[in-house]
């Protein structure tokens, strides 16, 4: 018998930040959601939500590569889910599917919107990290853009985090020299003990760009391929250590999207040192790929399958805890791909 309505939550993006995000900037709503389903129509079930910079992008005021994230609306994320009603030849009760339907725990959609999991290949967490978005970035943006040779020097900010985790395996698995960049102690040895990079650099360890300059330079001896999640003073102390014909990738740039979205920090003053080095870069975005989703996962979905890769997760638990786990995006506190379990 179906279920007379299914009582969900949402956290409805209320308010746009201008410095840390919080419990302020959503409303966290409930309301019955009924079982009726149109023809194609699936309710599905959220079982881990994701959190990803990106989102801090979207709540800025401007314009970036999408609008602003409206107002009064559930906020966007990818999410596992399991399906609990289905009115859909493509679905039945039980089935997992990857969908992004936000931060919520059930919601109606279209069966063309949902992507179906095989939970025997690989944890299905999996979707929304190596074999997901993440691992989308970390493969196309390294390899296409990256375009890594072997005996090359790859230099990785964010390398603790979902994507760059992912690029000093794959720029390893490349035949590269591959240094990373993080904050701390634990998660240098993460670097090196787990995941196989030829050395590690704290940023914390450094009071400005120039001391951190003179280490990329001593410890890499020159930089071929700059894989950059974060921007800010780390990029600064990069730049001047780029060797000849560089590539350089911007992924992200995190240090400036917790707080100033819409007046961000002055860049680097790169300008010089690209064309000294003709070296190229280059903004790479997960969408930019996702028609070529299956390309990626036939490489990297073996990879997984045969443990001959580390895909780290952090995993939050509570539908309550959302907000404050993008939070931790920022604030360090997190290795690999960061999730809430709902």
């Amino acid at each position: 018998m179906l279920a007379t309505t299914y009582a969900n939550r949402q956290w409805i993006y209320a308010k746009r930040p201008t410095g840390r995000v919080s419990d302020e900037h959503y409303n966290l709503v409930e309301s019955d959601l009924t079982p009726e389903l149109a023809a194609n129509e699936v309710i599905v079930r959220a079982r881990y939500i994701s959190v990803d910079p990106y989102m801090r992008i979207n709540q800025s005021e401007r314009n970036t590569f999408d609008q602003p994230h409206p107002l009064g609306t559930v906020q966007g994320a990818g999410a596992v889910c399991q399906v609990i009603a289905s009115n859909s030849p493509a679905f039945k009760v039980d089935d997992w599917v990857l969908t992004y339907s936000g931060w919520q725990l059930f919601a109606k959609c279209h069966a063309g919107d949902l992507t179906k999991l095989d939970a025997n290949l690989a944890p299905v967490s999996t979707a929304l990290g190596v074999l997901g978005m993440p691992g989308r970035t970390a493969w196309f943006g390294l390899m296409d853009a990256g375009l890594p040779k072997p005996g090359e020097t790859v230099l990785v900010s964010g390398a603790a985090g979902a994507v760059g985790s992912l690029v000093v395996q794959f720029a390893k698995k490349a035949g590269c020299r591959v240094y990373g960049i993080a904050g701390g102690a634990d998660k240098g040895k993460f670097l090196t003990d787990k995941l196989g990079a030829d050395g590690a650099i704290d940023y914390r360890k450094f009071p400005d760009s120039d001391s951190m300059s003179a280490e990329i330079v001593e410890r890499t001896g020159g930089v071929d391929i700059y894989f950059d999640n974060v921007g800010g003073y780390i990029t600064d102390a990069v730049i001047p250590n780029i060797k000849l014909r560089a590539r350089i990738i911007i992924c992200g740039a995190m240090s400036q999207y917790d707080g100033g979205l819409d007046k961000p920090d002055m860049g680097p003053r790169f300008l010089q040192h690209m064309l000294f080095k003709r070296a190229t870069i280059q903004g790479i975005l997960a969408r930019d790929f996702k028609h070529r989703m299956d390309e990626m996962l036939n490489i990297v979905g073996p990879w997984v399958r045969n443990k001959e890769i580390v895909f780290e997760e952090t995993i939050v638990d509570g539908f309550e805890k959302l907000p404050s786990a993008l939070n931790r995006l920022f604030e360090g506190k997190s290795v690999g791909k960061l999730l809430v379990s709902v």
